[in-house]
């Protein structure tokens, strides 16, 4: 983009959730790349003081760099909300229902995009048995980048039923949610929005040696190869955009989103299950998003342009 004005950025990076780390890695690639195009940057590194940081700085907006809680599950959103402060991706009520897989179920598979079924259920009572049948997934309800979530075979080590020594995701959440584990290839599509509406960038397939894609194959790098785009035939991914645009659309987004996919691909397109939908994806050197707006022409720092751009507009409408 060449005609965003240059702008005073406040770049809120940091926190104290499970995810700090990788947003820290994500705030300074970003904002060092805003300041490659021009604009002053002020970097935030979030604590309790934040309001009075952000309000100090003055910014003509603030990027919102953080994943996790309280960033990204609408407390940052309506703390900006009520200073009057623009900001980049998903306003207050998309961010409540999009940290929460429930909730996102509940959105999305009334909208005819398919999702694992699954029910919530008390940590306590995965000792006396399990939720589901074996292969299962258990994750926290509101936590991303994989934090918690433990696979349940026949072949793990958790005991059957699961043991209490067990080490797993019950250990820190009161609740989990229950999945079925979906067999398959692990895919992903970022959409961003531009001035003629939201854009699906791509499909790439997300190739692990050893395991699954957890936290640390997701950043650390040579862990996992990025297939982009990805080697799949043209319906399916014609259906990953289609999803990945009707999850961006019904679930309110705004700026930019990713949306995860598993695909069996034996079954063809009845194989093909949306996971969850990111408000906030990562834009660290090994991040998705901005190496999918890559393949699609789309320079890291004009993808933060147009991300801070739909913030503005947004806030004049």
């Amino acid at each position: 983009m060449n005609d965003l004005a240059k702008l005073h950025i406040a770049v809120l990076m940091g926190g104290w959730a499970a995810e700090r780390e990788v947003s820290l890695m994500s705030g300074s690639a970003i904002a060092d790349a805003l300041e490659a195009k021009g604009h002053r940057v002020t970097r935030i590194d979030m604590d309790r003081d934040v309001a009075t940081h952000i309000a100090a700085a003055a910014p003509d907006v603030v990027f919102n760099a953080l994943h996790g809680v309280p960033g990204e599950d609408g407390s940052v959103q309506g703390m900006l909300d009520l200073m009057g402060v623009p900001y980049t991706h998903s306003g207050l009520a998309t961010s409540v229902i999009a940290i929460d897989k429930q909730l996102t179920k509940q959105a999305l598979v009334p909208a005819g995009i398919p999702m694992p079924g699954g029910r919530i259920v008390r940590s306590e009572d995965l000792f006396a048995a399990d939720p589901l049948p074996r292969p299962y997934v258990l994750k926290p309800v509101n936590e991303g980048s994989s934090v918690g979530v433990a696979i349940v075979t026949d072949e793990s080590d958790y005991g059957q039923p699961i043991a209490r020594d067990a080490t797993g995701p019950w250990q820190d959440f009161a609740q989990l949610l229950a999945e079925p584990f979906v067999r398959g290839r692990e895919m992903t599509t970022a959409v961003v929005d531009t001035p003629d509406g939201p854009r699906a960038l791509g499909v790439t397939e997300l190739v692990i040696a050893n395991g699954w894609y957890d936290y640390e194959h997701k950043y650390t790098e040579g862990q996992t190869d990025h297939i982009c785009p990805a080697e799949i035939p043209d319906d399916i991914a014609r259906l990953c955009h289609q999803y990945a645009l009707t999850a961006h659309k019904v679930l309110g987004c705004r700026g930019i989103s990713r949306t995860d996919y598993r695909w069996d691909d034996s079954q063809g397109e009845d194989g093909l299950f949306v996971l969850e939908t990111n408000t906030q994806p990562g834009m660290t050197a090994l991040s998705l998003a901005p190496e999918q707006a890559k393949a699609a022409g789309i320079e890291f720092g004009d993808l933060l342009e147009m991300i801070v751009a739909a913030a503005l507009e947004d806030a004049d409408g």
